[in-house]
């Protein structure tokens, strides 16, 4: 799984004055928690954006003080007006504890029915799970090789080892589905 080295400071002050203060200085206030304490910190807004702006699933190693934590993104909250990043939150990764994560889903192969003339339509990219930290992966493939048209992939249809999808099971993550050129060529050949 990639990971991303990020370098932060402790921050000793909290409430918004301080946030404030930081952000004027370049930097993002965040919050690393889930592990034995939990620690305010700020960095760097370069430090931080290949881990907030990627469709990726990526690990961060959080370097405080010398002493490194391995999280995951968890929360982010962004300006209203300005859209820039405000604040965020990382899950440490603590050996042995249980954890939720949404990780994408990786689409593979070539449908069945998109060779027959169908178009694939997506309608999720990443499911809920609950894993150990050492199972967690940056996605999880799919095969889409035997979806036909009017055919659905479902959660259910996510499998991966050590990981337990928590959303129901019925819900569909990609389907094909008729276009209006295969309609118009059906038809066509009906009125013949």
């Amino acid at each position: 799984m990639k990971s991303i080295a990020i370098n932060g400071q402790l921050r000793s002050d909290a409430g918004k004055k301080a946030a404030r203060a930081i952000r004027s200085e370049g930097n993002v206030p965040g919050v690393i928690y889930g592990g034995p304490e939990t620690i305010s910190f700020s960095t760097h807004m370069k430090e931080i954006k290949p881990l907030v702006f990627t469709p990726e699933f990526l690990l961060a190693e959080v370097n405080i003080g010398g002493k490194t934590h391995k999280c995951i993104l968890k929360d982010m909250q962004f300006d209203k007006v300005t859209d820039e990043l405000i604040h965020f939150d990382l899950l440490e990764l603590v050996d042995g504890k249980p954890l939720l994560a949404n990780i994408p889903i990786k689409y593979t192969g070539q449908s069945i029915g998109v060779k027959a003339g169908g178009r694939l339509v997506v309608k999720l990219k990443s499911v809920k799970v609950k894993c150990l930290p050492e199972h967690l992966v940056d996605s999880i493939p799919v095969s889409i090789d035997t979806l036909e048209i009017g055919k659905n992939l479902r959660v259910e249809d996510v499998k991966a080892e050590g990981i337990t999808v928590m959303q129901n099971s019925r819900i569909p993550i990609a389907s094909v589905v008729t276009t209006r050129a295969l309609k118009q060529a059906e038809a066509e050949a009906a009125k013949k």
